[in-house]
Formats: C-alpha cells, sequence, structure tokens
C-alpha cells in the first residue's frame, strides 16, 4: 500500500498531452503545470473503515520526470518513514526504518504503477480508465481504473476544486483504502534541482542497479 501510494505521485509530475481525449478535472490540473510543491496528510484505513495508520509528508514536483515525495508517520522523527524520488532517470525508495534503498530506471519502475497517471513517461490511457465521477464533498472527481490485473490497486478517486488536486483515494486489492487530503500548495513556483534528485545515504544496503 505504501509502495503504491508513493508511486502515484510519479503519475502527477510527468503526465503527458495525450491525455486530451476526454478532458477531466485531471486534464485541467496537468494543463500548463510545471512545478508543485505541497505538504499533505495520509490516513490508511482497513477494510471494515477503521483508521489503521496516519501519516504526514511533502510532495515536490519538476516536470517532466521529477519528482519527491516523502512520507513521516504521525508522530515519529525525521529519521523515519519513506522517502520517494524520481530524478529523471531512476527511480529511488528509501526506508528509513530498515535502513534500505531500491533502484529501479524509472520507465521500468512505473510500469505498472499508478505513478502513470502523472507521469508523462506512458500514455496513460493505454493502461488505464479515466472518467468523471459523481461530485461530492464539494470536489469534482475523476476515476481512475488500471486495465490489467498486475496494477497494486483497484481504483483510484481524485478530488479537485478548480485546478487545485485536493485529495486522492485509494483503494488496494486487501480492501484498505488510503486516502491523501493535500494543504499549502504552491504551484508553479521555485524548485531547486537538488531537491529532486537523490544520493543513498552511508550505510543502507542499496538494492538494484541505476540506469546512467
Amino acid at each position: 500500500m505504501l509502495r503504491f501510494l508513493l508511486a502515484i505521485v510519479a503519475a502527477v509530475v510527468l503526465a503527458p498531452a495525450a491525455m486530451a481525449a476526454a478532458a477531466t478535472p485531471l486534464d485541467a490540473y496537468l494543463d500548463d503545470m510545471k512545478t508543485l510543491r505541497a505538504t499533505f496528510v495520509q490516513t490508511l484505513a482497513d477494510a471494515h473503515g477503521k483508521e489503521i495508520d496516519r501519516s504526514t509528508g511533502t510532495l515536490i514536483v519538476l516536470r517532466p520526470g521529477k519528482f519527491s515525495w516523502e512520507i513521516h508517520p504521525q508522530g515519529s522523527g525525521a529519521d523515519s518513514g519513506q522517502l520517494m524520488v524520481a530524478d529523471g532517470r531512476n527511480l529511488w525508495f528509501l526506508d528509513r526504518d530498515l535502513q534500505q534503498v531500491t533502484v529501479k530506471p524509472v520507465d521500468a519502475a512505473l510500469s505498472a504503477t499508478p505513478a502513470m497517471l502523472l507521469s508523462g513517461t506512458v500514455d496513460v490511457r493505454k493502461n488505464f480508465n479515466i472518467s468523471p465521477a459523481p461530485e461530492r464533498d464539494g470536489l469534482d472527481w475523476v476515476l481512475v481504473e488500471p486495465h490489467g490485473s498486475e496494477a497494486d490497486f483497484r481504483r483510484a478517486l481524485l478530488g479537485f476544486a478548480g485546478k487545485d488536486l485536493k485529495r486522492m483515494i485509494l483503494e488496494d486489492k486487501l480492501g484498505q483504502t488510503a486516502t491523501v487530503m493535500f494543504d499549502h500548495v504552491e504551484r508553479n513556483g521555485k524548485v531547486a534541482p537538488e531537491e529532486v534528485s537523490f544520493t543513498p545515504p552511508a550505510g543502507v544496503d542499496v538494492i538494484g542497479t541505476p540506469k546512467k
């Protein structure tokens, strides 16, 4: 669940103009977006709707193809939690609790994840059904469903207020539901290159080979 929640950011980061087949609030959101910076609160509920986890985090996007998504369990320090960074070539995933880094070329890493939703490295409409969903909670919603069974999630709902992405709701194959609520959103502000780059910390195990 955590990996695909992190991965969905790539979808927001990189999505192509090819999505214009049937305009939705998702298309309007991506139009002319070059950078994005936001904080968020993420909750995870079990199949019975009971909250089982709550985290806070930060999203930084530099399109095309670069982002940082950092998340910390509520009440924890900066030395715990996870960080996912796409640097344009590779997708890095740091688990601070395990002291482990996983790296894959970004095209391979995003091939079957919600990262494709916003990533722009692939034609999302070849891999997902994207359609408007009924308005609720004062938001306009877009429903995203993967074509194949290899994806990590059953469906995702993205909620928009105008051109602002306010919420993401994701249902996994185990019946768990993750809700991401965005706040303090800055669109098309300055993002430094070092904010979307990654070097493995000393002493951590690195699994995989980065693309040079």
